[in-house]
């Protein structure tokens, strides 16, 4: 006989679980002491184990009185069930998962203006799944839609969105700033750089879904993170001023070898 505090100690659980359980009959214990002290025996832990297991995978209490007591219990369907909708709870915190990262990500890229990055991830939400999926195929031939993938996305947790998503945040911490300036033209050289490894020699993929960017209808329709139009064109503005220094620079280079 094994006392409950002992017990306790032994498996981690605690004094109150056995008792509860001892309550609803699910592990009635072979005795007591004279103080009322609740003893078990070498098959009151078995039963214990298989409690605790059952637990584990997700069954409930109440499920788990009648699998030990009944003789007739499909134990093959039981656990098939159960397994389905473990892998729907899967699903569910998935998604809760991704929608977490989506507005943690938010947030960076709002500069740290919760109320906004929800309204537009709320607003995101909202969009109807077979809809988007066709205006991308209305927008985007087969090879394009492959390339679509490897956009960004704010719900990402590869280090190539985090990126995206940082270097977009220091844009519109600098709006202030003069598109000319050191801060914002390094950020774009960046962004830049980050462009030509992913998608190489794809400018016309990149120009039709930056056009596709720049209309906030557009963006919308393709499932896109709303940007502002100010940030869109602060933006355009201080790309054409940095492939603008560019030119210059190998004009002068030309012009000095010649």
């Amino acid at each position: 006989m094994i006392h409950i505090k002992e017990v306790a100690k032994q498996t981690k659980i605690t004094v109150r679980t056995l008792r509860y359980y001892d309550q609803i009959g699910l592990l009635t214990v072979s005795s007591k002491t004279d103080g009322g002290h609740r003893l078990y025996t070498e098959e009151d832990l078995k039963r214990l184990q298989q409690i605790q297991f059952l637990k584990g995978i997700g069954c409930s209490l109440k499920d788990i009185k009648v699998m030990l007591t009944d003789p007739n219990w499909n134990w093959s369907n039981s656990l098939k069930s159960q397994l389905v909708y473990i892998m729907e709870e899967q699903d569910k915190l998935k998604g809760i998962e991704s929608s977490l990262r989506e507005l943690i990500n938010g947030m960076a890229v709002e500069g740290g203006d919760d109320y906004l990055a929800l309204q537009k991830l709320i607003r995101l939400s909202t969009n109807n799944k077979p809809r988007l999926q066709s205006y991308r195929e209305s927008m985007f031939n087969d090879m394009e839609l492959e390339l679509l993938k490897k956009v960004p996305k704010m719900r990402g947790e590869d280090p190539d969105s985090l990126e995206w998503i940082a270097l977009l945040g220091q844009i519109k911490k600098h709006m202030k700033n003069d598109p000319a300036s050191l801060k914002v033209q390094n950020i774009i050289r960046r962004m830049l750089e980050k462009q030509m490894e992913d998608f190489n020699d794809e400018d016309e993929f990149i120009n039709k879904l930056w056009d596709i960017r720049k209309s906030s209808m557009q963006s919308e329709k393709l499932g896109l993170y709303p940007i502002e139009q100010e940030v869109l064109d602060f933006m355009e503005r201080a790309y054409e001023i940095y492939i603008s220094s560019l030119h210059k620079s190998t004009t002068c280079k030309e012009e000095n070898r010649g």
